[in-house]
């Protein structure tokens, strides 16, 4: 049979965090086997998307909205079902810490959530966080929010993980192909790649970063952020900042401007400013990280962390998807609503959240109910180009 005979009852276009969890829940999931083939521009796992960094903080006590507790509870659910399947560690315990005022974006979030959902969290003052994690120094007035069940996730050996057993259980994966266009109509999709063509019963489209040019609908509503990561290297005090002794942590340095880092997991300390990047082109984006952008970073490690010198060891860009409201997407497709799920745009939060949005998704290709209410993820709250989608 040749390329563009193939047929499948699901294809999913784009395979970082969501499409790599989609295709796994697919290929695994309970009742009659389906065929699914998974498509991927890149060869995944890889450094051009929105998918990797090597850690990625997974929290509970989520600022962003309350909603999103119980979605996250399902997933580390699922992460610890993966690891054991896969056999390999992909999330580290390291507590977290949320920093900021009191009354700040931040610290009332993550307050709001916890109270609502019981999440066992601590309230504390400047000093007591110091006391507690030596080598954090929040500024007189700020207060932490501590959660013990934070820590990090391994991106990158999560996403191999998932395709590896994926694969397994009879997903046919296609890498360094690129999705150029689809078509619903009939009882099927077609979707038209560099390599040729397939059709399929239903068609998932996770593509991250190039989201707005396979669902046009989104192009003038979302953003395309470019994000920098980088690790440093303490050089007096190192323990303080080990996996065993610092947490993660997110600071609200100025009102609604938030800087996070994450623990020397052997590479150095990872650090960056969430948000505040340039647009760009997701096939046209400076990987280089200019002397000013790293030196930003080093004044709040030096603010925050000051008891060591920090020394940049490495520099990474990743990109943003962004929605106005900076919640994520997931729904079906307001004009295939039977044939096509759209999953992606995840604002710079979405990996920790990847298995059960996974699961999701495949609830919403098998015509299930989901287990979330997924009003807050519809495309209908945007005023879409040139459609207003209800």
């Amino acid at each position: 049979m040749t390329t563009h005979e193939r047929s499948y009852d699901v294809i999913v276009a784009g395979l970082g965090a969501m499409g790599s969890a989609t295709v796994y829940a697919l290929a695994r999931a309970q009742g009659p086997a389906r065929r699914v083939l998974g498509i991927d521009r890149f060869s995944p796992p890889h450094g051009l998307g929105s998918s990797h960094g090597r850690t990625r903080i997974i929290r509970e006590a989520y600022f962003e909205h309350p909603a999103y507790v119980p979605i996250v509870r399902r997933a580390f659910d699922l992460w610890r079902e993966l690891e054991q399947a896969a056999g390999r560690p992909l999330y580290t315990r390291t507590r977290g810490i949320t920093l900021g005022a009191e009354d700040g974006m931040l610290v009332c979030g993550a307050r709001a959530s916890a109270e609502q959902f019981g999440v066992p969290h601590r309230v504390l003052a400047s000093a007591e966080v110091t006391r507690e994690f030596p080598g954090l120094q929040p500024l007189d007035g700020m207060v932490g929010v501590v959660e013990e069940r934070a820590g990090v996730l391994f991106p990158e050996h999560c996403i191999a993980a998932m395709l590896g057993l994926a694969e397994q259980a009879g997903a046919e994966l296609r890498r360094d192909e690129t999705v150029v266009a689809w078509e619903a109509k009939g009882d099927g999709v077609t979707v038209k790649t560099t390599a040729g063509e397939y059709r399929a019963a239903r068609l998932v489209i996770a593509a991250g970063a190039w989201m707005p040019r396979l669902v046009p609908e989104l192009a003038g509503t979302l953003a395309v952020e470019r994000q920098r990561n980088q690790w440093f290297v303490p050089d007096s005090h190192s323990e303080d900042y080990s996996a065993a002794r610092c947490p993660v942590t997110l600071w609200e340095y100025a009102p609604h401007r938030t800087f996070y880092m994450l623990p020397d997991f052997g590479d150095g300390v990872k650090a960056g400013v969430h948000h505040e990047g340039q647009s760009v082109d997701p096939d046209h984006v400076n990987r280089q990280t200019s002397p000013e952008e790293v030196a930003r970073v080093v004044d709040f490690l030096r603010c925050f962390m000051p008891n060591a010198a920090w020394q940049l060891r490495e520099s990474q860009v990743c990109l943003y998807t962004n929605t106005p409201d900076l919640h994520f997407i997931m729904d079906r497709h307001p004009a295939h609503a039977d044939s096509v799920v759209v999953v992606s745009a995840c604002s710079g939060h979405g990996f920790k959240f990847a298995t059960a949005i996974g699961e999701i998704v495949a609830d919403l290709v098998a015509e299930r109910t989901p287990r979330f209410d997924l009003s807050m993820f519809r495309m209908s709250r945007f005023q879409t180009k040139g459609v207003r989608v209800v």
